[in-house]
């Protein structure tokens, strides 16, 4: 991992005015529904928790034999209690540790829960963490946002099978975007909700609010799963009939590339590269698209060849007749319908 953006994510957490957002266990299960037979016999890691009280520790240690497991390990940093909004006022982290159901009960009891405090702070790339995340088969927790780009590319460069939450602006780090591109990670199937954050969090005009018993609540229209565990939905194809028409699909000012506004839109009988919004990751199959790469890409110098010379302005994202675009990924049809 390169210093200078590591420094530059650890400078970006501190200056956040927050980075807890706490998933509420029915995000969870509508997620986790699609992926039951990667778990089987499998050892869980959720190191981003505050233990016992997190949505991720609550799921996985009551849904144990459910899905049986093998262990589930949670670890938080800087938290040595069980409280779920932490001041973080411990320098010290917690970790739990769950084997399963002991007294037949089918409930998860504090004499069935192993727990350790740590020597460091909990923090995911700790020595002690890192021992922990070698443990684990599957790591499924909601990182902070801030550090989602370290966080990732611990668990690829570990080749940690994951299941993890951050929302679509991380596609914009090269961190992110490429593994994406080199299909060793994709979307998920469905969008979190809402979220739990701490009673000092800033309050804001929209998506935020306080339920009746004062607790705070931030919904995230952007967040999403990202993940390396295979599913079904992934294999299905896009329905793509619409032929192919020049007066339809412009051209881009600045690329060699047509845009297209609706992932469902993409003509059926074009055989050359095309622009399409971050949404189609949703859709994403491997099988019928290739992902050449997006619009960042072309600013950065890496797809120079797609930047037309004659262009006078700027790169950094596609323009259509004038007009700037937002976020682009660029793709090419791999099962091109040959026209009468």
């Amino acid at each position: 991992m390169e210093t200078k953006s590591l420094n530059r994510s650890l400078g970006a957490a501190k200056t956040a005015k927050k980075d807890e957002f706490y998933t509420q266990v029915d995000d969870i299960e509508k997620e986790m529904r699609h992926y039951k037979e990667h778990f089987k016999g499998q050892t869980v890691l959720c190191n981003c928790d505050d233990p016992r009280v997190s949505g991720f520790w609550d799921y996985f240690s009551k849904n144990f034999e459910h899905l049986q497991l093998k262990k589930l390990i949670a670890t938080c940093y800087k938290n040595q209690d069980y409280n779920l909004f932490s001041q973080h006022e411990s320098e010290k982290g917690i970790a739990l540790v769950y084997t399963g159901d002991k007294d037949g009960n089918r409930i998860p009891t504090d004499e069935e829960i192993e727990k350790y405090r740590l020597k460091g702070n909990g923090g995911f790339s700790t020595p002690e963490c890192v021992e922990y995340l070698n443990q684990a088969d599957i790591v499924v927790t909601n990182p902070p946002f801030s550090l989602f780009r370290e966080y990732v590319t611990q668990l690829l460069d570990l080749g940690k099978k994951f299941l993890v939450i951050s929302n679509q602006n991380a596609l914009s780090y090269q961190e992110v975007f490429k593994p994406i591109k080199e299909n060793k990670m994709w979307l998920g199937n469905t969008h979190p909700v809402k979220f739990r954050v701490p009673d000092d969090y800033e309050m804001r005009e929209v998506r935020s609010w306080r339920d009746e018993e004062g607790q705070n609540w931030r919904s995230l229209g952007n967040a999403c799963w990202f993940t390396n565990l295979d599913f079904k939905k992934r294999h299905d194809e896009i329905d793509v009939f619409r032929p192919f028409n020049p007066d339809e699909y412009p051209e881009y000012d600045n690329y060699k590339a047509i845009e297209v506004s609706r992932f469902k839109d993409i003509p059926k009988d074009y055989a050359g590269i095309m622009g399409v919004p971050v949404t189609f990751l949703e859709r994403y199959n491997p099988k019928q698209f290739e992902i050449v790469g997006c619009d960042y890409e072309v600013k950065q110098g890496s797809l120079s060849h797609l930047a037309k010379e004659d262009w006078g302005g700027k790169l950094d994202r596609g323009y259509v007749n004038g007009r700037r675009l937002y976020a682009r990924i660029l793709i090419t049809n791999r099962n091109v319908q040959k026209t009468r």
